[in-house]
Formats: C-alpha cells, structure tokens, sequence
C-alpha cells in the first residue's frame, strides 16, 4: 500500500501535523517501533486497560443521565447472534421480517411505558428525541418559538438549543420561580434549582409551539407537573415531557398526565454505560401526531396468505419523500440498541421492572438519609426524588471551592465512584455552576454495605479535612483555596 501511494514510511502520511502536536504524551511513535507479535499486543492492551477504572472495580454512584443498572447476562448472548449483529438498515425491509418484529415489539414496549398510542422504532438519543419533539410541535402548530421549564439535562437543553436555532426557532428557557406580578408582567428569580412544577400566574404561553418538561428532573426530583399540560392546551401549545423509562414503572405515564409526546433515552434499559454510547432515544406520540413524528415506524398486517407480518409503515425520509416534507432524525433507527431494551423488559417482565424501579427509589432514599445524617451535607429541597438526588455540603470543608473534587478522588481510593460534582470547574451550562453540590444515582445494584461503606468514607474524607485545617489554619484575608 505504500508503494502504491508513493511513499517509503507511514510517518509521511501525517506530515501535514506539525511534530510537536502528533504524540504529544512524549510516547514512541507506534510506526516506528518494532512490530509485536499478537501475544505482545494483547498484553500492552490489557496493561493499558487495567489502568481504567470501571464498574466492575468500584462501586458507581454517579448518575446524571447514564446509570449503572443490571444487564441480565442473556442481551449480550442474544444480540451476539449473527441474525442481529450483522444487520443494518433494510433498503427492502419486508424481507427483514426478524428485524422488523423486533423493532415492533420496541414500539409496543415504549407505547406501554408511556401511554401514548404511537412509537417510532428508535431515535439517537434522548436528547436529539427531545429535539426532534419539539420540532413536531412547530410543525403541528406553526408557530417558532418553544419553551424550556425546569431542571431539563444541560445536554438536552444544548442540543434542543442547537437543533431549533439553527433553523432560526427561537428557545427560552424558564428555570426560576415566579416572584412578582405587576402591569401584567411577572419578575423571576433564576435558580437551577427551583423546579417550575406549576405554570406562574401571567405566564403566557399562546406564543409557543410547545414546552418541554423533564421528570424526574434532572436532580431526581418529581413533582406534580399536570397543570402544565392543561396550561399549554388551553393556549394552543403542545406538551412534551422527556422523563426516565425505569420511573415510568412507578410514576404516572405521560399519557396519563396529558402530555402530547414522550421522549428520553432508553441507556438504562439493558444498554451498558459504554463511555457514553451508543444510546438510544425513543419518542412516542398521539396517533393524530403521527405524520409529524421523524424516524420509522413498523406496523403489523397479514400478507396474501392470510400470514402475520411486518412492513415500514411509515417512512418519511429524504430517501422516499420531497426534501422539505421529510421528517427523518438524524440516526432514524437504533435497531440493535433497541433491541438491548425490548430483550431486557422481555426478560424482566412487569413484576421484575417495577422491582427495579422499586429497589432504585428504596434505596436512594436510604443513601440520602444516611448522608443527612452525617451533618456534613444537607438536602437542596423537601421534593420527593427517584434514584438520583443532590445534596449539599455544609461543614466546614465547603470553604475550599474543590471539597467535592477532593471528596471523589479520596472515595477512589476507597472503591467508589462518588456523584457529580456540580460545581466543577470547566462545565459550560449555568445548571452545573453549583459549588458544593453533589449528584448521586442509586441503582438496584448498590447493596446495603456499599452505601454504608459509603457514607463511613465521606466522614472520614470530612473528618481528615477538618483535622488538616486544625493543623494548618487558612490565613486571615483569604487565600489558597479558600
């Protein structure tokens, strides 16, 4: 191949980057080391893993969008298969007819889980679903401005933010609580964290397509959010709530509460945390949404036999429509993914979902009393939480602007992975700039002697800290780190 190209050494296939940028850790170059055998790389490989730290190593407490649930060792047994592995998008699909029952089986799973009528056969992410549900309620409506309320994931806010007002849509955002009303105008303060669980008096929505709501929020938090969807449709706007499918097992289905779309994303169920991804977002709709919704939808009938089968029923892609009548997201199906989720709740069953989603509120709520209790930390409100809650430090450690920092890397070497630092430096969205709070998940997977364990460690880093400070008193006038 060199040869071919014209050039005697691969070092000349990066000769556009300057030296110092192209190893920059100081390492060998890889071209031109000598060659190892297959026994010597693997052994590189697996020193170089050994250096991560996982799941399987420490305890994970963190959460913020991608959790640490059990994956029934039969997912990976099953979607290993060639039949499923191997396949991608079907360009004559009623052939597929295993590809396609799946994807159906999908739909139905998330249509039961949310309440809603319709489905599509997957989408990205929760985030681009979020996105892309909002771009629905601009087609229905006709208007161009949408609404953000609450806690929504900073992530989801990014990409709905990027999507819409790229498209010259306009995004506001409501994060506050309202705290005065004169001339018909309303003062807010801004708070990350005030969940806006009730429209304010003079709020007018009429301008809006739609609003987007996130339950649990994005601090585990659930509130009562009904008279929402009753305050968009009395105005004309559409209601769409981006919510977590494990809580669907105890909450009350965004159907149920009157929403208009459901989105989020499907990585708890039986998808591992994977770095990031691949995930999977799935969105469901009312059936008289349906041709505004993006992405595939497989629909069941009976072929010339009289036989059950499966066709696309739907496919409003540039590929089979006009351009500017398309509805396709940018990844219109996550089949395998999809298939991780429709395998799990198959395999978990309702009694077995609803002991999952039983045992991460349980046990969340016994890891937050217990940090409580401690008197180094208090809770950010009285609002009822599922798995995931902030709480916020309050000893004497809270002076230095990176106690949780610190507090995480010290839970290391106890074999934690501790929550979210929402006050780390570097996060680029207002809802993270929370000094001294700590955002924690709880799953079925945490046993009782892990939270203790847990809780014992964050009182010893507090104790050990408040002994430092005894020891070497911060300066008066402020300084270090204070």
């Amino acid at each position: 191949m060199l040869a071919s190209v014209g050039i005697d050494n691969p070092d000349a296939l990066f000769a556009p980057i300057p030296a110092e940028f192209r190893w920059p850790t100081g390492d060998a170059d890889p071209y031109t080391e000598p060659a190892m055998s297959e026994l010597e790389v693997t052994l590189r490989l697996q020193q170089l893993a050994s250096r991560n730290i996982n799941t399987t190593t420490h305890a994970c407490f963190l959460g913020a969008g991608a959790y640490d649930h059990y994956i029934p060792a039969a997912i990976d047994a099953l979607v290993s298969r060639q039949e499923f592995l191997t396949a991608y998008t079907p360009y004559q699909p009623e052939i597929s007819q295993g590809t396609l029952q799946a994807i159906f089986e999908f739909q139905s799973l998330i249509c039961r889980l949310t309440g809603l009528e319709i489905s599509n056969s997957s989408m990205y992410d929760g985030a681009s679903a979020a996105a892309e549900a909002m771009l629905m309620t601009i087609r229905q409506t006709g208007r161009t401005k949408i609404l953000l309320i609450g806690a929504i994931h900073p992530h989801t806010s990014d990409v709905v933010h990027t999507y819409l007002e790229a498209q010259n849509f306009v995004v506001d955002v409501l994060e506050a609580t309202a705290i005065s009303q004169s001339a018909g105008t309303t003062s807010f303060v801004k708070s990350p964290l005030v969940t806006q669980f009730a429209p304010p008096d003079h709020l007018d929505l009429t301008p809006y397509a739609g609003i987007l709501l996130q339950r649990p929020d994005f601090f585990g938090r659930v509130g009562d959010i009904e008279a929402w969807t009753k305050a968009a449709h009395s105005a004309g706007a559409l209601a769409v709530l981006s919510c977590d499918p494990i809580s669907l097992a105890l909450l009350k289905t965004p159907g149920e509460m009157g929403f208009d779309i459901a989105v989020g994303d499907a990585q708890p169920l039986g998808n591992p945390l994977a770095f990031g991804g691949p995930y999977i977002g799935f969105l469901a709709t009312r059936e008289s949404l349906l041709r505004k919704m993006p992405g595939r939808i497989v629909g069941e009938t009976i072929d010339h036999e009289g036989r059950r089968c499966f066709v696309l029923t739907i496919q409003a892609r540039e590929q089979h429509i006009r351009r500017e009548k398309a509805t396709s997201n940018i990844c219109t199906s996550q089949a395998l993914v999809a298939l991780r989720a429709t395998i799990y709740l198959s395999l978990q069953g309702q009694s077995g979902f609803v002991d999952v989603a039983e045992q991460s509120a349980a046990k969340a709520v016994y890891l937050q009393q217990h940090l409580l209790a401690t008197g180094h930390f208090a809770a950010i409100d009285d609002t009822p939480f599922f798995r995931e809650f902030a709480v916020r430090v309050i000893s004497q450690s809270s002076a230095y602007r990176d106690v949780l920092q610190r507090l995480n890397q010290f839970l290391l070497t106890r074999g934690f992975l501790g929550g979210l630092d929402l006050g780390q430096p570097g996060t680029t969205h207002s809802i993270l700039d929370l000094p001294g709070v700590w955002l924690l998940a709880v799953t079925e997977k945490r046993t009782k002697a892990e939270m203790d364990a847990l809780v014992v460690a964050c009182s010893d880093f507090f104790e050990q800290t408040h002994a430092r400070q005894l020891t070497n008193p911060i300066p008066k006038g402020g300084g270090g780190d204070q």
